[in-house]
């Protein structure tokens, strides 16, 4: 006789809630309420943005997912504002704290980790309404995701208003990649892979980064040097691993939404490193 087969949705609600418990004190304070814990209504946050529903939907699918309210323990089911309250105590580091919580099922090292930006809306409304209004988009949040190509999960990410350049984030997030990449005598041997939007003095002879091309011409010997490296990258089909950063930019999309939800910037930018959790839960 074969086995039941589990739902998605149980198995994502199982995964979130072992990172939840092991990244997040059961309650925020000894005397509150107790009537619910902070991995419960965290699982259940994380949920919004799986189902890609909006806070009182969620309470709603909640009433009606008994498998899952089995796995979370749940006895009766938050209230939607209960919910959303969550994501203001869901700080970044909390959220980096987690992240690296489900990466501990990550088999073996990186040789490759590509990086590249990509942004979230405020609004809405469709691309056609969008297009035939005649609006165009003025703001938006830049999420920063590096993947290791291939586990093709996020590795790190950060998130900030769509005028900060990519080239800020390449050193932080190079030293949260480190440790998810392959070693060699105790030092990097993980090659990094990059648009020309990261272009920086900090890069090394490991990042495969073009170098930008101001008035078309390369002078610098050491930018023709990156150049030429990236030139034969390319040729390899080395440099071509870089795009399925852009396929995980598509699956968040597609399946989790690109509208950014919340009023404050700062909740915000939690949004799009929200979304890179439950991208790896989904994986």
């Amino acid at each position: 006789m074969s086995e039941k087969r589990e739902s998605k949705y149980v198995r994502f609600a199982r995964l979130a809630y072992a990172a939840a418990q092991a990244s997040m004190p059961r309650y925020a304070h000894p005397k509150s309420p107790q009537r619910f814990t902070q991995p419960q209504i965290v699982v259940c946050l994380l949920l919004t943005q799986y189902l890609n529903l909006s806070y009182r939907n969620t309470e709603e699918w909640l009433l009606a997912s008994a498998e899952v309210r089995e796995v979370l323990e749940l006895t009766q089911v938050p209230d939607h504002s209960t919910i959303s309250r969550m994501l203001k105590r869901l700080t970044l580091p909390r959220l980096e704290a987690m992240l690296a919580q489900v990466l501990t099922r990550l088999e073996g090292k990186e040789d490759m980790v590509a990086v590249d930006a990509t942004g979230f809306r405020f609004t809405q409304a469709s691309a056609y309404y969008t297009t035939r209004s005649g609006r165009k988009y003025r703001d938006w949040v830049k999420g920063v995701y590096a993947v290791g190509t291939a586990s093709q999960l996020i590795l790190a990410g950060a998130s900030a208003h769509h005028v900060v350049h990519d080239t800020r984030f390449l050193v932080p997030l190079k030293a949260r990649i480190a440790r998810y990449g392959k070693q060699k005598h105790g030092k990097r041997d993980w090659t990094l892979l990059a648009d020309a939007g990261f272009d920086t003095s900090t890069l090394t002879d490991r990042d495969f980064v073009p170098p930008i091309r101001r008035g078309g011409k390369l002078v610098d010997p050491e930018r023709k040097a990156r150049a030429d490296l990236v030139s034969q990258a390319r040729l390899d089909g080395l440099f071509g691993q870089r795009w399925k950063c852009e396929t995980v930019h598509s699956v968040i999309k597609r399946l989790f939404g690109d509208v950014i939800r919340s009023r404050s910037w700062r909740l915000q930018r939690r949004e799009p490193m929200l979304k890179a959790l439950v991208y790896n839960l989904h994986r």
